[in-house]
């Protein structure tokens, strides 16, 4: 069993996806790391997203940063976008992420800040916690 799953867009992203790593080794939850594109990959993410039962997703995205978006899409888990500094500053990324349409919420931490991602995932998961009957 695994509490959250982190997710990079790309081999590319993992700088960032250490920097979620070294908040969550810390903590008490359990956590894993894929590579999955949703551009190149779509069908082996959306068997990952249906099979994993992480409760929370810290998705790490750079360029269209669609990642976070196609993740909220299929699951009513909640999402931490984190955008990449791929182009333009990361301004892409952070604008994609932060722009979902009505009904695909994602929560998005600030650009390449991967620790916040995963502190906003430990809070998320913190909550749930303390309202367990």
């Amino acid at each position: 069993m695994v509490d959250i799953s982190v997710i990079m867009g790309s081999e590319s992203d993992r700088p960032i996806a250490n920097r979620a790593v070294s908040v969550l080794e810390k903590s008490k939850y359990t956590y894993e790391v894929m590579v999955i594109s949703a551009h190149r990959n779509p069908e082996e993410l959306e068997s990952y997203i249906s099979s994993t039962d992480a409760k929370v997703f810290i998705t790490i995205a750079g360029l269209s940063a669609a990642l976070p978006g196609v993740v909220a899409s299929r699951t009513k888990r909640p999402v931490v976008g984190v955008p990449v500094s791929a182009k333009l500053g990361g301004l892409d990324a952070l604008l994609s992420i932060a722009q979902m349409p009505p009904g695909v919420p994602v929560g998005s931490v600030g650009i390449d800040n991967g620790a916040n991602g995963a502190h906003l995932a430990l809070r998320i998961l913190d909550l749930i916690d303390t309202v367990k009957p």
